[in-house]
């Protein structure tokens, strides 16, 4: 939670504490740690004291919190303290909060914007005796070569835990020279055998077992060699080899000598950043990330390069239209030609390709207006993909381009009914629709309509099954628009009888 500067003190300094136990915590103009904090605590009432002023080093006015955490796991939230404090705030910047602690660990933090390493935490132990030891463990770490002897020096790291009072002290001895406290990871570098004794104690006085880690540090051999140094991209890729929303890098270095002392990485012309953990790139965009390593010995790698193009997940496809233009006679045809013009946008990973279809044709890549000057009745179908590989639905113009000296006659058109009739010439079982039509400018259309029902397209012969009575109307439209009169008939459909059928061919008028 993060608290404004202006946020009044929780509260005031009393004359006297009313618990038996004081914690106290000081700042001053440091924004990365409190200047003093404890460490240990029993449970119980508690008088809290935060101080922030001129007498703990604040001699800018800065503000900080003291804020309990009480929400991260691990550690209790039953404690509510939040002050802020700083010099000029009416209490010169002393406060205190009384509080109820239980067994456990807390957390603590600056709740002030661009103070995040102000953080700690402490322990709080029953009001009992303690009479468990810390434990304590010791571990040596460095360059090694084959044998397990450390290369030049060797770092010693001791760790010490108590889960009871708490651990108040950590001590060290190198090659019996005598206990040490202990505060700091302790280098050795002298050449030879060496060992290191270490022990821990609490806050009640138990002394854990004293252990011991033995190592040898030898010469660190002649290496004019440097590191070996690579780097591997990884992450979900479209079909352009682009990595979708986030590509991480990995960078490994190796050194057979002297052992790897540092990685870097720069990425687009920054800094050079030590490398300690995969690097995630979530910018879109091109992208180069410039590797090294260093080892023990000073000797730098040469840079190597990594080279991607992160772009945005995407999932909408191109939005695509299309406009016929050119010069229109009165029926809205289009004189001598028509030009299809194609437009595609797409506001996520941009679009890849336009294509088009005419009159049913192949799809072809669509890279300028299309002009048609066939005289006829024309469709263009069309559509878009993206670089994420979302294809658009596909679109349909469609169009008549008609000759420029005008066209005002309609089509000639042709129909006719075949099947077998009997002597009262009617048709036995079916009678089949027959049409067809012509025109100089060319046919657009041929329709029929059955018994009074909507007109139909013909396009092949109509075979009409149905007993009883019919009526069937023929027409035609030219390109031109012109449509030709109706052509239409009546007759009736039978069953089978045993009675001599005849081929019949009967004229629509």
């Amino acid at each position: 939670m993060l608290v404004p500067q202006s946020m009044p003190a929780l509260a005031s300094v009393p004359a006297e504490p009313a618990a038996d136990q004081v914690l106290t915590w000081t700042a001053g103009n440091s924004t990365e740690a409190y200047t003093t904090a404890p460490a240990q605590a029993v449970a119980g009432p508690t008088t809290i004291v935060f101080e922030n002023s001129e007498a703990t080093g604040n001699t800018t006015d800065m503000s900080h919190t003291l804020t309990f955490d009480r929400s991260t796991p691990g550690y209790n939230h039953d404690v509510d303290v939040n002050i802020l404090a700083y010099p000029d705030d009416g209490s010169n910047g002393r406060h205190t909060a009384e509080v109820t602690l239980t067994p456990g660990k807390y957390r603590y933090f600056c709740a002030i914007p661009g103070h995040p390493l102000m953080v700690g935490e402490f322990t709080v132990t029953d009001d009992g005796d303690d009479t468990t030891p810390p434990t304590v463990t010791a571990a040596v770490s460095g360059p090694q070569n084959p044998d397990g002897h450390y290369l030049g020096q060797a770092t010693v790291t001791v760790t010490a835990a108590d889960a009871q009072s708490g651990v108040a002290s950590v001590e060290y001895e190198l090659d019996d020279t005598g206990f040490k406290p202990y505060t700091a990871p302790v280098v050795v570098s002298a050449i030879g055998d060496h060992t290191v004794q270490y022990r821990a104690t609490d806050h009640d006085g138990n002394v854990s077992p004293t252990g011991s880690k033995g190592f040898r540090v030898v010469e660190r051999p002649e290496d004019t060699t440097p590191p070996t140094v690579t780097a591997a991209v990884t992450g979900e890729q479209d079909a352009d080899g682009n990595y979708l929303d986030t590509a991480r890098v990995t960078v490994t270095a190796t050194d057979a000598e002297s052992g790897v002392k540092t990685v870097e990485y720069q990425l687009d012309g920054g800094t050079w950043t030590p490398y300690q953990a995969p690097v995630d790139v979530n910018t879109p965009g091109m992208h180069m990330l410039h590797y090294r390593a260093t080892d023990q010995a000073g000797n730098v790698s040469p840079e190597g390069m990594a080279h991607f193009t992160v772009v945005e997940q995407d999932s909408v496809p191109p939005v695509v239209t299309a406009a016929v233009s050119g010069t229109q006679d009165a029926n809205g045809n289009y004189v001598d030609k028509a030009t299809v013009a194609v437009t595609a946008t797409d506001a996520g990973s941009g679009v890849a390709s336009v294509e088009y279809q005419l009159d049913g044709g192949a799809w072809t890549a669509y890279t300028a207006p299309i002009e048609v000057a066939t005289n006829g009745a024309h469709s263009v179908a069309y559509r878009a993909t993206d670089a994420a590989g979302n294809v658009s639905a596909v679109g349909t113009a469609t169009f008549t381009v008609v000759p420029s000296d005008g066209d005002s006659t309609p089509p000639t058109v042709s129909g006719w009914l075949t099947g077998n009739q009997n002597a009262r010439w009617e048709f036995v079982d079916r009678a089949t629709l027959n049409a067809t039509a012509t025109d100089a400018g060319g046919i657009r259309s041929i329709e029929y309509a059955l018994d009074g029902g909507p007109w139909t397209p013909y396009t092949a012969p109509v075979v009409i099954t149905a007993a009883g009575t019919h009526t069937v109307k023929v027409r035609a439209t030219d390109n031109a628009g012109n449509i030709a009169p109706e052509l239409s008939g009546t007759f009736t459909i039978v069953k089978t009888t045993a009675k001599q059928l005849r081929p019949a061919h009967q004229p629509l008028h």
